[in-house]
């Protein structure tokens, strides 16, 4: 059956997958599939005052909310558009003043609530043959997540929302987790939260044909390879940076899968994201895996401490290889700490040391790549480096123009940041 308002592309039942969608004509790289405008979301506290509310839109200048004045938006058909949604946190956020404190689950699952109950539809049909996880496989840590979650939703939302039983609510939060979508921008910084129902059909493949990216409120599915007719459409649900084992772990543990696609299968690529250095001694497998162990934990104690960042990178240097994945995942927390600290001769540092092995480990069109190029561009500018930082924009733009499409504003704003408009 044809995918409902959407030429060319018609939903299936995926072998082994459950529903799915395929292409019913041929798809060329950088083309648009379909493009579909978010049911419901939310813009995260931290770009308040930098992007309107409605339509995520970032500009100067833009116009608070007169009750709250947290909220800001780009004119008053904005604010009169978002005020159906906004004023389920306006009076809130003036009573709790600093207190108010929902998770964005919690912000974005009431107003996906509020909106239901304003078209006079059951919860349930938003997310029609969409898959949601199975309680019993929850683990103690994400059920009182869960818990958290719906105690946030009553403190919060109790005055102008009537919510449906407990076990309605869980598995609403267990759907919007497993189809939920983080809106990113150019660098693959977070702006909020959002629900995108046709989005949510596309299944998963470490091997993706498609990339979803975001222009204001609508998501956008472009080709990333050719496609042919009655071929399924897949994106990824997961970083592919990293290799099987790992990648698996991730899938299971939120969205309760595996995959079995062919870089899963082959594992083609983990012998080169897994690189030790060629020693006179032969390291072990042992050795590999207590390593992996080391990095694993690094990874998560040590984020956001450049000093630790060094150490684990020293320590790591001494098994694994400098474009081994895991070195690659500290020198980029490293780099993001240097920015933070602007210690940019040491951010380009670890970028220069980052960018090669990513293009050879990601996709040729990846976010991940344009995000390091725009990140590297602009840093070199900073530093007086024009040709060098131009070079690397343009290698940015070659790809957004594919990923994002020629017309997106993100790509006529880069074009303009290169001709140093």
């Amino acid at each position: 059956m044809e995918c409902e308002g959407i030429a060319g592309i018609e939903q299936f039942s995926s072998p082994g997958k459950g529903r799915g969608l395929r292409v019913s004509r041929a798809y060329e790289a950088g083309e648009l599939l379909f493009s579909c405008p978010a049911y419901s979301y939310i813009l995260s506290v931290n770009e308040r005052g930098f992007i309107c509310e409605q339509c995520f839109t970032r500009k100067k200048g833009l116009a608070k909310c007169g009750k709250c004045k947290k909220a800001f938006y780009c004119n008053v058909n904005c604010q009169k558009k978002n005020w159906p949604m906004h004023k389920l946190e306006c009076h809130a956020m003036c009573v709790y003043g600093e207190n108010w404190c929902p998770s964005e689950t919690v912000r974005l699952v009431a107003r996906i609530i509020a909106r239901l109950v304003r078209y006079k539809k059951h919860f349930i049909t938003l997310f029609v043959e969409t898959e949601s996880m199975n309680m019993e496989d929850m683990d103690n840590e994400k059920r009182e997540l869960n818990e958290a979650h719906i105690a946030g939703l009553h403190h919060f939302y109790s005055k102008h929302l009537d919510f449906p039983d407990h076990q309605a609510l869980l598995t609403l939060l267990s759907q919007v987790h497993c189809n939920g979508f983080t809106v990113e921008d150019e660098e693959l910084s977070s702006l909020g939260l959002a629900i995108f129902p046709d989005i949510a059909l596309l299944n998963h493949s470490c091997c993706p044909n498609v990339i979803v990216t975001y222009r204001g409120i609508n998501a956008e599915v472009r080709a990333v390879q050719k496609i042919s007719p009655g071929q399924e459409i897949y994106t990824s649900y997961i970083d592919l940076l990293y290799p099987t084992e790992d990648r698996i772990e991730r899938l299971r543990d939120i969205y309760y899968f595996s995959c079995d696609c062919k870089e899963c299968t082959t594992k083609s690529m983990d012998m080169e994201k897994m690189k030790v250095r060629k020693l006179s001694d032969e390291i072990s497998q042992k050795e590999i895996r207590d390593m992996v162990c080391y990095a694993r934990n690094a990874m998560e104690d040590f984020r956001r401490l450049l000093e630790m960042c060094e150490l684990s990178i020293d320590k790591m240097n001494t098994v694994f290889d400098d474009a081994n994945i895991y070195i690659l995942h500290m020198m980029y927390q490293a780099m993001g700490i240097c920015l933070f600290m602007e210690n940019y001769d040491g951010a380009v540092r670890y970028g220069e040391k980052v960018m090669k092995p990513y293009t050879v480990l990601y996709p040729a069109y990846s976010l991940n790549i344009a995000s390091m190029y725009l990140k590297m561009g602009r840093l070199y500018m900073a530093l007086d480096r024009k040709s060098t930082g131009i070079s690397a924009l343009q290698k940015a733009l070659a790809i957004m123009e594919v990923v994002h499409g020629k017309d997106h504003t993100y790509v006529t704003e880069l074009k303009q940041e290169i001709r140093g408009e």
